[in-house]
């Protein structure tokens, strides 16, 4: 069984190679700096991976984006979302899973955080924190922004089986994709990269 105490270790680890976990459910090729060309900043976001217990188990929790026109409609990814004028990496992914699920901030008990990534096709920095909430929220998803919740046991992370790689044609370019596959969702991309981080730190702490 996964603990709090076990993901706690996980994330204060203090040697981890960070490119390799990513590397393995990133699609390929990939961008993983931003071109030096850019002379502006990226666009700056944060997400919350929210872990609390349910079935004696340690769960967190996804969602299911409406489909929109933009790069990442349809996708499953982790509350979050674009950082506000004044805000904090943290402030932001607290206020987002509020609104997005419904989950306050007085319920989440920051455990660490997971190293932000650069997304190309959206030119975003994204900022990932690990919370946990001691009881399974009620959720409350804002249907302008979450198609559906889904909730998924630490410990499936970690079942090499549910880990599949297709080739896939995005935006007229053919890639290499790895992915969580989940109750029929298909985890891919940068949601992907940062539970493949997260995934790998665990596995260091267990082994």
């Amino acid at each position: 069984m996964i603990t709090l105490d076990d993901v706690r270790k996980a994330l204060e680890l203090e040697t981890f190679d960070t490119d390799s976990a990513h590397r393995k459910m990133a699609p390929m090729p990939r961008s993983t700096s931003r071109p030096e060309s850019r002379n502006d900043g990226p666009n700056l976001s944060a997400v919350l991976l929210l872990l609390y217990p349910q079935l004696e188990s340690l769960y967190f929790v996804m969602i299911k984006r409406p489909e929109y026109p933009g790069v990442h409609s349809g996708q499953i990814g982790l509350p979050g979302g674009r950082c506000e004028d004044g805000e904090t990496f943290l402030e932001t992914a607290l206020r987002e899973a509020n609104e997005e699920i419904g989950v306050a901030a007085a319920q989440v008990d920051i455990v660490g955080n997971l190293t932000p990534i650069y997304i190309a096709p959206s030119d975003f920095e994204v900022h990932p924190f690990v919370g946990y909430a001691s009881e399974r929220p009620m959720w409350r998803p804002d249907p302008a922004e979450v198609a559906g919740i889904i909730e998924m046991p630490v410990r499936t992370l970690l079942d090499h089986t549910i880990k599949v790689r297709e080739q896939w044609t995005v935006r007229d370019f053919t890639l290499e994709v790895p992915f969580y596959a989940f109750q029929g969702h298909k985890i891919w991309g940068a949601t992907a990269i940062m539970l493949s981080e997260f995934e790998n730190r665990l596995l260091k702490v267990l082994a």
